[in-house]
Order: structure tokens, then C-alpha cells, then sequence
């Protein structure tokens, strides 16, 4: 086992268990702004779907059934604007994460081949590099690097931890270069749903792919927009000869999605209004929570889409992490996702409104 985990980085979030502690000791506990996970309920119509297919038996089908791909498909041409998605061009996962560590091995990469992500990044992407032993490498502009050995390009708009949204026209630009040298483009679109100063578009939106999905990937969650991280839900669109080897390889691996969780997606892709009112509760708390960093001292930079605001004091961004734990409020350093973070803190708003407004007034107390 340890030639596996010899090849992995040290797990980051253990890093953060000692300012973890000192923000739990807060009078008023702690309030967790560190990890981007969900915290509101599960929409009942959700939830009644998952209850109704719980006499579930048999084994579920990895590609999922018709039902399920039928909701994708549908879900893809009515919000992404895709055009002509049929069956093959879907597939379902088990949560996105999963997906993301274990793609590089699947495509069958190893030696020789590098997988390249953004220089502020999921953590997830390296890990999927190592895990494969492939070489990676980070870029600012993809179009920049050497596609001599690249395999998998990896984009992520909105960005996770910067929550930056590239262009109609950048992803235009980088999926024709990509495609030019025969690079294979994963587009991690899991927050496309949450912008706010700006209005993500896929890879799948035929202005960006010329109405093709050679070479295109798509990633899509339901964790966020609909609080089923807990779920594991997520799919893939895009291109079927990509799909169709991963759909085999993913058969004799046994990674399926179970029924009643199939049954609940197709319950959430079909229903927007719960989408609205959820973005409608992150709205508030992203505003509350952005005055009063802002008047506390911090700058935010990007921002403008995702479930986090990336603030900065100036300074190491362990200093900022001490600070903010001294008043109970945890957040996740910036160099968790690079080295490029080391002066930026990410600042979830995921929690609860009382535990927000608690943030807000410690932040102004202090």
C-alpha cells in the first residue's frame, strides 16, 4: 500500500485541525467556513423520489437508466444550450471527486503523459496525476503550454477556489487549440449554476464547440444546486468516443450510481425552482458575508461565481487563518490549491444564516 500513498501530497485539511480547535473554543462555537459543503435540506420532491425507488433490489446499471439519461440529456439542451445530445453523449458517476482522482488511470495515462490544470486549483487534479503516475503540470493560459506529452487538459469555470469564469470567447479559443493538437479537454462545470457577476457557459454550448463535441468533456454535480452532495450524484456529457470506453472500463469497476439516488437526480434535474431558491439563500449569505470582509480590511479578488470569496489581507495566508480562528471562524488557507494562493484565504458561504450572521458580527466586533 505504500508505494500508492507514497505518491500522494499530505491530506491539506489536516493542516488545518489545531486553528480548527482554536476556533471551536469561540464562546460561540465555531463557525465552519472552510469546507464548501452543503448545509440547507434536501428539496422534499428530492427526497420523496430517493423514498419511492428505495425497494431497490437488483444491481443498478452503471449507465444508468433511461429515465436518468433522458433527464440528463434534457437537462444538458434546456440550461447548457447543447444541441443534438443523445444517450451516448451521457454518462453518469458517483460524485464528481471520485471522477476526477481516478480519470487519469482510467484514460490509461501513466509515464510520459502530463495532465495539466490551472496554477490555483482542486486539489483533486494532482491527486488524479499522481494516482495514474502521470506528470502534471499548472498553467495560467492552457493555450501557453507544450502539448508535445499532454493528454488531459483540465479546465474549471467557475474556478474552485477563485471562483474566476472564463469567457465565451477564452473557452472558444482554448478548445480549438486543444483540439489543433489533439489534447482531450475535461471542463469542470460543477458551480455553473452559482454566478453572480458573470454567467458561465459550457463547453457544450455550440459557440464554443462549433455544434461538436469531439474532444469536450463536460463535469456536472448536483451536490450544490441541489444539495445532494450526500447523494454523490454528478454526470459527464460530451463527447461519445470518450464516454463509451470509460462507460466499459466503469462496468468492470462496478462504479454505479445506486437506483434510489438515479431516481432522485431525475427528480432535481426536472425541477428548477428549488435551483432559484437556493441560489437566492447563497445570494444573501455571499453579500452579508462580502460587506463584512470587506470592511474588515480584506480585498476580494474574482469572486464572481462559485460557492467562495477569495480574500486577501496581504499576507501569508496562515497569519490570515490564525487571525480569523481567534475570533471562531475557520476558514481554508490559499495554498491548499497552489502555491500562487499562499497570500489568499477561500471563504466558503455555505453555512447556515445564523452561522453566517455570527461571522459578520465578530467581524465587525473585531
Amino acid at each position: 500500500m505504500s508505494a500508492v500513498t507514497d505518491r500522494l501530497p499530505t491530506f491539506p485539511w489536516d493542516k488545518l485541525a489545531p486553528y480548527k480547535a482554536t476556533a471551536a473554543a469561540h464562546p460561540d462555537g465555531i463557525v465552519d467556513l472552510s469546507v464548501g459543503t452543503p448545509v440547507d435540506p434536501v428539496p422534499e420532491l428530492i427526497q420523496k423520489a430517493l423514498v419511492a425507488a428505495a425497494d431497490s433490489p437488483g444491481y443498478p446499471t452503471v449507465w444508468g437508466t433511461p429515465a436518468l439519461r433522458d433527464a440528463i440529456t434534457g437537462w444538458v439542451e434546456r440550461r447548457l444550450g447543447a444541441r443534438d445530445v443523445t444517450h451516448h453523449h451521457v454518462l453518469p458517476i458517483v460524485g464528481s471527486k471520485e471522477l476526477v482522482a481516478w480519470l487519469p488511470t482510467q484514460l490509461g495515462l501513466g509515464p510520459g503523459d502530463t495532465v495539466a490544470f490551472p496554477r490555483l486549483a482542486y486539489p483533486t487534479y494532482e491527486v488524479g496525476a499522481r494516482l495514474a503516475r502521470a506528470a502534471y503540470e499548472v498553467y495560467d493560459d492552457p493555450t501557453e503550454l507544450d502539448p508535445a506529452h499532454l493528454k488531459l487538459l483540465w479546465l474549471n469555470s467557475p474556478s474552485n477556489p477563485t471562483g474566476r469564469v472564463l469567457s465565451k470567447g477564452e473557452l472558444t479559443r482554448i478548445v480549438a487549440w486543444a483540439r489543433e493538437h489533439g489534447v482531450l479537454v475535461f471542463s469542470d462545470e460543477c458551480y455553473l449554476e452559482l454566478g453572480w457577476e458573470a454567467d458561465p457557459v459550457s463547453v457544450l454550448h455550440p459557440d464554443v464547440n462549433g455544434g461538436s463535441y469531439e474532444g469536450i468533456v463536460a463535469v456536472h454535480s448536483l451536490s450544490k444546486r441541489s444539495n445532494l452532495a450526500g447523494y454523490r450524484a454528478a454526470f459527464l456529457a460530451g463527447d461519445p468516443a470518450v464516454l463509451g470506453p470509460l462507460l466499459e472500463i466503469r462496468k468492470h469497476g462496478g462504479m454505479m450510481t445506486s437506483a434510489p439516488t438515479q431516481a432522485a437526480v431525475v427528480a432535481a434535474l426536472g425541477h428548477d425552482e428549488h435551483v432559484r431558491v437556493q441560489r437566492e439563500r447563497y445570494a444573501a449569505r455571499r453579500t452579508a458575508l462580502r460587506e463584512a470582509l470587506l470592511a474588515h480590511g480584506f480585498r476580494i479578488e474574482h469572486s464572481e461565481a462559485s460557492l467562495y470569496l477569495w480574500a486577501t489581507r496581504g499576507e501569508s495566508c496562515w497569519d490570515t487563518v490564525a487571525h480569523l480562528a481567534e475570533h471562531g471562524i475557520l476558514v481554508a488557507p490559499g495554498d491548499f490549491y497552489g502555491p500562487a494562493g499562499e497570500r489568499f484565504v477561500r471563504v466558503a458561504f455555505t453555512a447556515t444564516d445564523e452561522r453566517v450572521r455570527a461571522a459578520v458580527e465578530r467581524l465587525a466586533r473585531a
